[in-house]
């Protein structure tokens, strides 16, 4: 599937818009966006983004569109089959997903639909659920309308600045300057994930929540914010930040 991706984009910025669109519609869409790599196809597109082979608010307005499109289809779904649904055998594969969709809607039902948009397991499972609930539509639109506009850019990021930081001029301190840029967005990344453990507090058992117990969270995850802090702070006085925050700042001018 990357292949034909891949292969469409380079033909034309129009069969780029489309590629974009096809993944997200299809990673929005009920129960079948589980089964889509689409963390990892929205950074390639922003690598192409980054390196401006992609215009960024072409693919931002056609990636909103197919992620609204992808949503409501879902959450129709849901309110017309939410009989049959319900002893399908695919949703009771994803019943303990299916049921904290449920309880989450029931508890908060705007912060839901817009934080699920982020999360991946529910990406796909928010608005079918919606649907199955009979959540009014006008209870719903907005929600979503917000979510779709801020997720595209949020996935798009991670590979606009790879895309950005490949156009840097090669040379022994550009390439020392990439590997701290990785270095920065991992410990970014992992204090992100811990800090969210640890205010979530959940008490389901996995193999993080093992290795990782409240007790440990408590003191490494605002260590890890700590280093990763100080990590975009040494960043910050790298030589080459300044050629690397001007093409970051064309990909938003120029898009």
């Amino acid at each position: 599937m990357e292949a034909w991706l891949e292969h469409l984009i380079t033909q034309s910025a129009g069969w780029a818009l489309f590629a974009i669109a096809l993944v997200v519609f299809f990673e929005s869409l009920a129960l079948l966006g589980l089964l889509m790599p689409g963390t990892v196809l929205m950074a390639s597109f922003g690598a192409l983004i980054g390196s401006d082979k992609i215009a960024l608010y072409p693919a931002w307005l056609v990636a909103t569109l197919a992620c609204m499109a992808g949503d409501w289809v879902s959450y129709l779904i849901g309110q017309r089959f939410k009989g049959p649904l319900h002893s399908w055998s695919l949703i009771q594969r994803y019943r303990h997903l299916m049921d904290k969709a449920e309880h989450a809607l029931h508890q908060h039902s705007m912060f839901t639909i817009i934080v699920g948009r982020f999360v991946g397991p529910t990406r796909a499972v928010i608005p079918l659920v919606a649907g199955m609930l009979e959540l009014p539509a006008a209870k719903f639109a907005l929600p979503n309308l917000v979510a779709c506009l801020l997720w595209p850019p949020l996935y798009f990021m991670p590979g606009i600045l790879a895309g950005v930081a490949i156009d840097i001029p090669h040379d022994v301190q550009s390439r020392a300057f990439k590997w701290l840029l990785l270095l920065v967005a991992l410990l970014v990344w992992l204090a992100v994930w811990l800090c969210w453990r640890w205010l979530r507090g959940e008490k389901q058992q996995d193999w993080a929540s093992v290795r990782l117990p409240p007790s440990r969270l408590r003191w490494l995850a605002p260590l890890m914010l700590l280093i990763a802090a100080l990590a975009m702070i040494a960043g910050a006085f790298h030589p080459l930040t300044p050629t690397f925050l001007h093409l970051l700042g064309q990909v938003f001018i120029d898009g």
